[in-house]
């Protein structure tokens, strides 16, 4: 057991172990989508509901959530799946179910690695999600939710305003091939994606001047790195607009 002080992390007190009570966690996974490996120390050590977990100070792993899953990666050679640990705020490392989470004590030096072609497969779906949003408001719908999982992904508008397309089965097809239209235009634009920091520290990422959302996700480069992005006709039910789409990073 550990002595506990506090730092700010975000908008959490995170509890941090004596001796590093400076030391702050670095969502790197946020700064670099394209890091693979880190070299790192933990600075924080606990367990919840049975389970123990492990924080590093530069974070390579992204958490589920934002409608992306989690990052698969290892600590040294031991797989583990990052979880957001409610308390703390940070962003800890958990034995996925059936593995076990070696002993670790803080200020010990780790290597942390992430599952690449993971990464860039949900980079990918992420960065194609806020496209799909862009050019479904182009078409006048509102977003209402999204899901940028593999073989899930969708976004789902409503239309403020009658759309006459939505009727029937042809007007649904025209609907969608304007999408596909604006889509394929912007990817054959190889529009800038970044992300700033904005009012109190509030991650918005921009699809150059297309369109820009807050996000906690990651993000490829540019929209060229996408593969082909596949929307098939859209459904809708029950007045949701249900727009799936799939794509790849180019480099897979």
């Amino acid at each position: 057991m550990f002595t506990h002080s506090f730092v700010r992390y975000g908008e959490h007190m995170v509890h941090l172990s004596e001796t590093l009570r400076e030391a702050v966690q670095v969502a790197t996974y946020l700064d670099d989508t394209y890091l693979d490996q880190a070299d790192t120390r933990v600075i924080a050590v606990g367990e919840r509901d049975g389970v123990p977990w492990a924080a590093v100070e530069h974070c390579l792993f992204h958490p589920q959530g934002g409608g992306q899953p989690a990052d698969r990666g290892w600590l040294d050679d031991v797989e583990v799946v990052p979880v957001r640990d409610r308390e703390s705020g940070l962003v800890a490392a958990v034995a996925p179910e059936g593995g076990k989470l070696p002993s670790l004590a803080v200020g010990q030096e780790v290597r942390a690695r992430i599952d690449v072609q993971a990464r860039m497969t949900h980079a990918a779906l992420h960065t194609a999600g806020h496209l799909v949003e862009a050019v479904g408001r182009l078409q006048g719908w509102e977003m209402l939710s999204n899901n940028h999982f593999p073989g899930q992904a969708r976004i789902e508008f409503q239309a403020p305003q009658p759309d006459a397309r939505l009727a029937d089965a042809e007007g649904r097809e025209e609907a969608t091939a304007a999408l596909r239209d604006a889509v394929a235009a912007a990817v054959a634009d190889d529009l800038p994606v970044f992300a700033r920091y904005e009012g109190e520290g509030r991650r918005v990422v921009h699809l150059d001047a297309l369109h820009c959302a807050p996000c906690g996700g990651t993000h490829v480069r540019s929209l060229g790195d996408l593969g082909e992005v596949v929307l098939p006709t859209l459904k809708v039910k029950k007045g949701r607009i249900k727009v799936s789409y799939s794509t790849t990073h180019r480099s897979l």
